[in-house]
């Protein structure tokens, strides 16, 4: 375990083995000063990581009271596996549902409101961790979320039915042909050259399986979009051409929950946390911020809140 203190933030970093046996990388970044307001649980994106790329993200949470919490998936940075290589989504959910819950479950936890954070991938990762536990996160906030890849990513219907075959016989191969990533995803030059240099984060082509798994999920995402019923922000940028911002719209009119944010800014692109202009990054976090503040104080379905809680605490009696 190490840890350290920057800026009146306490880091740190731990590793944590799975059901399957791996080691996860996890770490978390908290106010060193006082009791977070409220804590947010990071969802990083395909071929991503959290210590170094979500790192700027989490301090400016952090810097607004909240305690961040991150992990690398499964064959995602400092996490055991094959890199960016995901041979099962639903165990990759389950990793990420097990840890975060048992955070949340902690005696200094309790009665803390608790809150997702997803970017593209990620937010794939929590409407399926929503799904396994509609009643258990307070609220999320998507950003470009994965709920379908975008036209422009992907291969023809003639060449994924291939491929879709092969995947059982050679999971682990990189033959996906499409478009250079990092390239699409991140605005600013600059970005994309620390996207690059960051050992952690994966370059090659996705990995037979992997693609498979994020078509396979994806699709059912955009079918049951009706299901999400927890508090949620999405945010989207117009000129993205990573994942598909009409059906963030499309979740933001067809979700059940009540309380529901859809914003789409105009010239952004797939990297809306860390990829944009100084100045369009803090339109992003000005509204993310705003939007978890508003949820974070007591005064906000405080009621449910308290009820929620008190049944988390007889189902983990039973």
């Amino acid at each position: 375990m190490q840890a350290s203190e920057t800026d009146n933030i306490m880091y740190e970093e731990s590793f944590i083995k799975n059901t399957r046996g791996m080691k996860l990388f996890t770490c978390k970044w908290l106010p060193a000063n006082q009791e977070p307001k409220a804590l947010i649980f990071i969802c990083h994106g395909y071929a991503m990581e959290c210590s170094i790329t979500m790192n700027s993200t989490a301090r400016r949470l952090v810097k607004a009271g909240f305690g961040v919490y991150g992990m690398d998936y499964e064959g995602h940075g400092k996490s055991d596996g094959l890199g960016a290589y995901v041979p099962n989504f639903d165990h990759l959910v389950d990793d990420v549902s097990t840890h975060y819950t048992s955070i949340c479950e902690r005696e200094e936890n309790k009665g803390k409101r608790r809150f997702l954070l997803g970017e593209s991938m990620g937010g794939a990762v929590l409407l399926l961790l929503h799904r396994k536990k509609p009643e258990f996160w307070d609220g999320a906030v998507l950003v470009a979320p994965m709920c379908k890849i975008a036209e422009e990513m992907k291969p023809s219907p003639l060449v994924i039915s291939i491929l879709s075959k092969l995947s059982g016989v050679i999971p682990t191969w990189k033959i996906i042909p499409g478009q250079d990533i990092i390239e699409t995803a991140f605005k600013q030059p600059e970005i994309r050259k620390q996207v690059r240099e960051n050992p952690y984060c994966y370059k090659g082509r996705p990995r037979l399986k992997t693609a498979y798994e994020l078509l396979r999920v994806s699709t059912d995402l955009e079918k049951r979009l009706n299901e999400v019923s927890l508090p949620f922000l999405v945010l989207h940028g117009e000129d993205d051409k990573v994942t598909d911002k009409a059906v963030s719209r499309e979740l933001y009119e067809t979700a059940s929950s009540s309380d529901k944010t859809f914003k789409l800014y105009p010239g952004m692109w797939h990297g809306l946390l860390y990829g944009e202009t100084p100045e369009n990054i803090e339109i992003i976090f000005a509204d993310i911020i705003g939007w978890l503040d508003k949820r974070a104080s007591d005064g906000h379905g405080g009621f449910e809140s308290e009820l929620k809680r008190e049944n988390d605490a007889f189902q983990l009696k039973e």
